[in-house]
């Protein structure tokens, strides 16, 4: 409350010319105050009209009044001073750097509050008041404070803007049709601003619309990344639910085979303790026999021993001997040898069980991020284009190469320098570029033959005419096989019929780390011929086989 009875005290007491407080007050007779000096140097610059008027109210005065000091005014400006108030405008309401400044003000401008379109004039707060309490004024329209007026004049007659020509899209006055704009179609600035203003409506719906359905869209992906997380996560719990159950299981198993050992091993150890008893019960009672007959031997009287020797008891046969000598020294080898089995074999259904889980786990990125890679429309693909050419150290000495992306088959061998990496006899080359992400490329083949259109391990063996070196004939390499007939698919010497129209050119999209390889027919559609998942463990290389009279295959710039 205190603050704005200072702010009413400020604007009470201040001058409406130099807005700040009242210095030397004088009163004139429309009862207005301002500073004396203020008053002065408005009215000088109407001398010329010989008609003084009141800045605030606009009252004519005739003669200039005569300006005396308003000492009561004085004194009570005087008294705010002493008491602190100042009547200065706060310092944000000054016009600082892009702000637009009041025209009227004087000394440090205020910000301006309204523009007027008719003045070309930026006003404050406290000038822009006769706009609104004047008659005078009431044609006159303000707008929000602009820096451009100038804009609105004419450069040439120095009249306001108030046409628009359409020929040549531009604001003009309207002095300009009679002279560079003769002739040409105007309408007023008001009607051209209408029907561009239904224009921009008509783009604003648009964009309103298109906002609308991509909030709508980014709802859906958001449901559809919520889905995917609970899936996810729910699918790692299950799995580690699984993992754990199996370790359990094999952890119980593993406690019951060292207890089944264990039991064995204690039966079998008390059975062989007991004999070896017997046995040493034996050997005591053998020993005690030699000594008898040891002592008899040293008898010299002979009547006596033969008195003696015939009552001995005959020496009993040993029951264990010949059987422990004879027993094998294996015991639980075997128990190792059919555990030792039993993890080949977990390995073995692990390795494939796991394998196909990981294709599984691949299969669902595929369906997140494969119909967007492979776009239905052949210019998705080329976002993935690479620059494939042909190394003419693995072209088989049949083919003749044409630049380094074409090759054609010959009926006469062409002489090459050996290489390692030459194929020796199938007419087969491969790409020196290396495929490990994902790419696209097109094959163009021709003539009456036969064409293979690969990708393979770098390592295939490129010696002899084994189905070992041959393209889509063994685990090393896949191949679309195109003739006029139609098309077939080899993989690992497993050849099968692929449907689908005869086009001259191919398109292969590889997705390595997804496994994904399609080979699709091009021509003004795309059209999906084969497509395999599987998992590529190496880098792969593009290969192209050629056979047949003048057949041709060139791997193509794509742009």
């Amino acid at each position: 409350m205190a603050q704005t009875r200072v702010q009413l005290n400020q604007k009470t007491f201040s001058c409406s010319i130099c807005l700040d407080l009242l210095n030397d007050p004088v009163t004139i007779p429309c009862g207005h105050s301002y500073c004396m000096n203020c008053i002065k140097k408005s009215w000088d610059e109407e001398d010329g009209k010989r008609l003084y008027s009141c800045p605030q109210c606009r009252q004519s005065f005739t003669p200039r009044p005569v300006l005396v000091k308003n000492t009561m005014l004085a004194e009570l400006v005087e008294q705010l001073k002493k008491t602190g108030l100042q009547a200065a405008a706060a310092d944000h309401c000054y016009a600082g750097p892009g702000d637009v400044a009041c025209d009227v003000c004087t000394g440090r401008k205020l910000k301006a509050a309204k523009s007027c379109l008719m003045c070309l004039v930026s006003y404050c707060e406290t000038h822009v008041q006769p706009h609104y309490n004047s008659s005078a004024f009431e044609q006159h329209k303000l707008v929000e404070p602009s820096q451009k007026l100038q804009e609105n004049i004419c450069s040439r007659h120095h009249r306001v803007k108030e046409l628009f020509c359409r020929t040549h899209q531009q604001c003009i006055c309207h002095l300009c049709p009679m002279d560079e704009h003769r002739g040409y179609g105007t309408v007023s600035a008001v009607a051209e601003r209408t029907e561009r203003q239904r224009e921009l409506e008509g783009s604003r719906q648009e964009i309103q619309q298109r906002i609308q359905d991509r909030d709508k869209e980014v709802k859906v992906l958001q449901q559809e990344v919520e889905a995917i997380s609970r899936s996810a996560d729910q699918t790692v719990e299950n799995s580690e639910k699984i993992f754990t159950e199996l370790i359990r299981l094999m952890e119980k198993r593993r406690s019951e085979l060292k207890q089944q050992i264990r039991s064995q091993q204690e039966t079998e150890v008390g059975r062989v303790k007991e004999v070896q008893e017997k046995l040493k019960q034996e050997i005591t009672e053998l020993k005690r026999r030699d000594a008898e007959l040891e002592q008899l031997s040293h008898t010299e009287d002979h009547i006596q021993f033969l008195h003696i020797y015939p009552s001995l008891p005959a020496l009993s046969g040993s029951t264990h001997s010949s059987r422990t000598n004879t027993r094998p020294l294996r015991y639980f080898e075997d128990v190792t040898a059919a555990v030792s089995e039993l993890r080949d074999q977990i390995q073995e259904v692990l390795g494939t069980m796991c394998t196909n889980i990981s294709l599984t786990v691949t299969e669902v990125e595929v369906l997140l991020s494969g119909p967007k890679a492979e776009s239905k429309s052949r210019a998705g693909f080329f976002k993935y284009s690479s620059e494939i050419t042909l190394d003419p150290n693995t072209e088989n000495n049949w083919l003749l190469s044409e630049g380094n992306r074409k090759v054609t088959y010959k009926s006469q061998q062409q002489f090459y320098i050996h290489h390692p990496e030459r194929f020796t006899k199938w007419p087969q080359v491969l790409s020196k570029e290396s495929l490990t992400e994902r790419c696209y490329f097109e094959v163009e083949w021709r003539g009456k033959g036969t064409v293979f259109i690969a990708v393979t391990y770098k390592n295939i063996s490129r010696a002899g005419r084994g189905a070992e070196c041959g393209f889509g004939f063994n685990d090393k390499s896949w191949a679309l096989i195109c003739n006029n007939t139609g098309y077939e698919y080899g993989y690992n010497n497993i050849v099968t019929p692929v449907s689908g129209s005869p086009s001259s050119r191919i398109g292969v999209y590889l997705d390595h780390r997804a496994g994904l390889l399609s080979f699709y027919s091009v021509s003004e559609t795309m059209t999906l011929l084969h497509r395999v998942q599987t998992t590529f463990t190496q880098p792969l290389y593009a290969g192209l086989y050629v056979w047949g009279h003048n057949a041709t295959a060139e791997i193509c710039k794509l742009k």
